[in-house]
């Protein structure tokens, strides 16, 4: 985390609350409308538990927050229930997923300049994203003061469109474009539902990164649960509704065949050339969110450092106090997977993580959730009420986990299980410069 000795850089609610709003307002505000086409009216449904769950989990975190304000996160709390080992695991999951699922978000931010730059070749789109990929870990290298500013700055910038262009759209609505597909009509309604909720929730995740920068927040055990929850209900409201005028406004059928639902929803409304300007605010969603999840994913490594959970080399900070090997590592991870996923569609990149992504989060949220529940057992100032809170956003996560698929479940244990080297290595060494 940035260091505690640069007070200049301590970062106010505003720029807190841009932060989880921009954590979870990414890619998926203008793909998940393809994706859910198909659910018809089910999908406002699906918004709404899943906002309920999301805003159920911020309410934890912020409590957790609130009572160990430290840097890292999710792998301090688990540290202080259950110990070391299940730390790091959560530690180890929570830091790899993070920038795994970024990799989309690098694709899509890319992907939405499409028309406006004319990238054809995958060479073309792997080199601009690789020079994002620089220049955003560049920008978090350098302070933490100048990363809350361009947060903020890009929250405000993106919330107009999100919000006037579903406004102007809104007038077209209409209930026969929410077609229900028949192989939606075959399956059971827990299954329907579990499977929208598991869809929607991805527009969720990293509702709790506010808490990794714990060390550069003013008052964090006040301005964190605060900006969490705020945060995490506005985005709700957001989500749901962008979902009504674009489902509402494009015919079911063309809307699940759509690579750009946001598109072809401003051609249908205003014509012209304006698919083009949605482009580029497309592009700066998905901008704003990368600073806020590069930004969590060097906090990570360096709270699992000052840990002793990660190398020590993870504590090295840049003059400016940035987490200078968190930020690099994450980089250099993100890199070939980049590569990888250069010749597919967006679609398509979307489609091969977000489950898996999901599913590795909750499995995170879950561990906090217990942790919680098993800190506040004995505490008196933790409220019924609040321990209640902490029992459902704990049943929330286990209903959505048990929904997926068994090849879900393998792939996101293996993010867990790849941990078990690290851990052998990184004991060895301590003991053996202990």
């Amino acid at each position: 985390m940035y260091s505690m000795n640069h007070p200049a850089q301590k970062i106010g609610f505003w720029p807190v609350l841009a932060l989880v709003t921009g954590s979870q307002i990414s890619s998926g505000v203008f793909i998940l409308p393809t994706t859910l086409a198909p659910f018809g009216m089910y999908t406002f449904l699906g918004w709404v538990l899943s906002g309920c769950g999301a805003v159920a989990l911020a309410y934890v975190f912020g409590q957790l927050c609130s009572r160990y304000p430290e840097t890292g996160g999710p792998h301090v709390y688990v540290q202080k229930a259950f110990g070391q080992l299940p730390a790091f695991f959560v530690g180890w999951t929570y830091w790899l997923i993070s920038w795994v699922s970024t990799t989309v978000v690098f694709a899509a931010c890319v992907g939405y300049l499409r028309p406006v730059l004319g990238i054809d070749s995958a060479f073309s789109y792997f080199f601009l994203q690789l020079l994002l990929l620089i220049a955003v870990t560049a920008i978090n290298l350098h302070n933490a003061h100048l990363v809350g500013r361009a947060e903020f700055f890009l929250t405000i910038l993106k919330f107009i469109p999100l919000v006037v262009l579903p406004a102007l759209i809104l007038p077209m609505f209409s209930s026969a474009h929410l077609v229900i597909a028949p192989e939606v009509n075959a399956l059971p309604f827990h299954v329907i539902l579990s499977r929208i909720v598991l869809i929607t929730f991805w527009g969720f995740i990293g509702l709790e990164s506010a808490t990794a920068p714990a060390g550069i927040v003013e008052n964090p055990g006040r301005t964190i649960p605060l900006a969490l929850i705020v945060g995490t209900i506005c985005v709700a409201i957001l989500y749901l509704f962008n979902s009504i005028s674009i489902m509402g406004a494009v015919p079911g059928a063309s809307l699940a065949t759509s690579s750009a639902p946001y598109v072809d929803a401003a051609q249908n409304a205003l014509g012209g050339s304006w698919h083009l300007l949605i482009a580029i605010i497309s592009s700066i969603v998905c901008l704003s969110t990368l600073n806020a999840w590069t930004l969590t994913s060097g906090q990570i490594a360096f709270g699992l450092g000052k840990a002793g959970l990660f190398p020590k080399f993870f504590c090295r900070e840049t003059k400016e106090g940035a987490p200078l090997w968190g930020l690099i590592v994450s980089g250099l991870g993100i890199t070939p997977l980049l590569a990888m996923l250069s010749n597919k569609s967006l679609h398509e990149q979307v489609a091969a993580i977000i489950d898996i992504s999901v599913v590795s989060f909750l499995f995170v949220y879950l561990s906090c959730c217990v942790a919680f529940l098993v800190l506040a057992k004995n505490d008196t100032t933790v409220s019924r009420a609040t321990k209640a809170i902490g029992v459902l956003a704990s049943l929330f996560c286990v209903w959505i986990i048990s929904q997926a698929s068994l090849t879900t479940l393998g792939t996101s244990a293996l993010f867990t299980v790849s941990g078990i080297p690290f851990y052998w290595w990184v004991r060895r060494a301590m003991a053996t410069t202990a």
